[in-house]
């Protein structure tokens, strides 16, 4: 498979780029550039600004405000923004509950909900994982009962990320008894977070960021109307979703800047009186990270243009080949680096500075990414899992 681009498909990167170059403020441009986490406002302004340009709905189709881009064209996109370092877009909103809401969604929910979901008028979360739960999700026991036309909720989800900020989570709750399978008797709903009887705890994680939470639902009233599909048919609904988020996980953009910022690192840096760059082991170190990294592009283009033809709804299960790949390179990456930069790499900055009180130093700035990065093969559904998926779909296995 060529990965060059036709003449098409580059004059599209370039009018991307010159949109991105153009549009991106460069406060938030330098902080995401340095390392830094996105801020909430960070993540508004840009979503704002693409919106503003018709571009927010990456993927979508027209018909619900979206782009209608092909699958190869919203990948060019996304990587020219990493390119750029621009902050991503609200992920859970636009490549998450929007696209089930597309699939799914009755017409009255789509009408209500994806407008708002497009501008970020709402933000979302995602209610997936239980303190008993993560890996094994079909071990979840949150349940709700019908009462007339309301479920009522009680349980508790964890690594919510972002849940501090949500307006609206979408979760996964048992509404079924005794099932064949456990996959069975699980419903879709959507939940107001404003909702009398939520309550939400932060997690602080290694980095000694607040990015996840644990959400306590106690009689949570939530209307039928929130329901998305039909009552236990949940299951398939989140495998759409899942996919989706996997196919999201593969930021080679991100991979490649990470990587050669370490680069750079290792040619700023000397030991010895010699660059660390003259060193012939991690020469072989980068090249063979550049190698990977460029195979993980490949095998997106393939799993891009395999998606472009699959029927709307399905679930793509190579996605996972993705997901295990780029969490993988992604704590690669960073472990190089930190180790490039020894010691100067050690300290850790809030997660959250003012602007003025940035590091120039991007060095000072690495530890609190590599830390929170030994999630990445946990996150999205652990690489274990995504072995079984890949086994079972991909491979053919029994």
């Amino acid at each position: 498979m060529k990965l060059e681009l036709d003449d098409e498909h580059q004059r599209f990167r370039q009018q991307v780029r010159r949109f991105v170059d153009d549009s991106l403020p460069p406060a938030i441009r330098r902080r995401i550039a340095l390392g830094y986490p996105a801020r909430r406002e960070d993540t508004a302004t840009w979503h704002g600004i693409v919106a503003a340009r018709g571009w927010a709905g990456v993927g979508w189709p027209v018909e619900h405000g979206g782009t209608g881009w092909s699958p190869l064209r919203r990948m060019i996109f996304l990587e020219e923004c990493m390119l750029a370092h621009a902050p991503d877009l609200q992920g859970f909103n636009l490549y998450m509950i929007g696209p089930v809401l597309m699939a799914y969604g009755s017409e009255e929910q789509q009408k209500r909900l994806l407008p708002r979901i497009l501008n970020l008028d709402d933000w979302w979360c995602q209610g997936f994982s239980e303190p008993n739960a993560g890996s094994d999700l079909a071990s979840l026991r949150t349940a709700a009962v019908r009462d007339g036309d309301h479920y009522v909720v009680n349980g508790s989800k964890l690594w919510t990320s972002l849940a501090q900020h949500a307006d609206f989570m979408f979760t996964l709750v048992r509404t079924g008894g005794p099932e064949r399978k456990p996959q069975d008797g699980i419903t879709f709903l959507m939940v107001d977070m404003k909702a009398p009887g939520i309550s939400i705890r932060p997690v602080i994680t290694i980095d000694g960021s607040h990015h996840v939470n644990e959400v306590f639902l106690d009689d949570v009233r939530v209307p039928v109307s929130m329901r998305v599909g039909e009552e236990n048919r949940g299951w398939t609904y989140a495998k759409y979703l899942l996919s989706n988020e996997r196919m999201a996980v593969a930021k080679v953009g991100r991979l490649r800047d990470r990587l050669d910022f370490a680069r750079e690192l290792a040619r700023s840096l000397s030991y010895g009186g010699r660059p660390l760059m003259e060193d012939a082991g991690l020469r072989r170190r980068i090249a063979q990270l550049e190698m990977e990294i460029r195979a993980l592009e490949l095998t997106q283009h393939r799993v891009v243009a395999a998606q472009a033809g699959a029927a709307a709804g399905a679930p793509d299960p190579a996605s996972s080949i993705l997901k295990i790949r780029a969490s993988e390179l992604l704590q690669a990456v960073l472990e190089l680096a930190v180790e490039i930069g020894g010691p100067e790499a050690l300290p850790a900055w809030p997660s959250h500075p003012a602007d003025e009180d940035l590091a120039s130093d991007a060095i000072r700035y690495l530890a609190e990414p590599y830390l929170f990065a030994r999630s990445a093969t946990i996150y999205g559904g652990s690489s274990e899992i995504q072995k079984n998926i890949i086994a079972k779909n991909v491979l053919g296995l029994k």
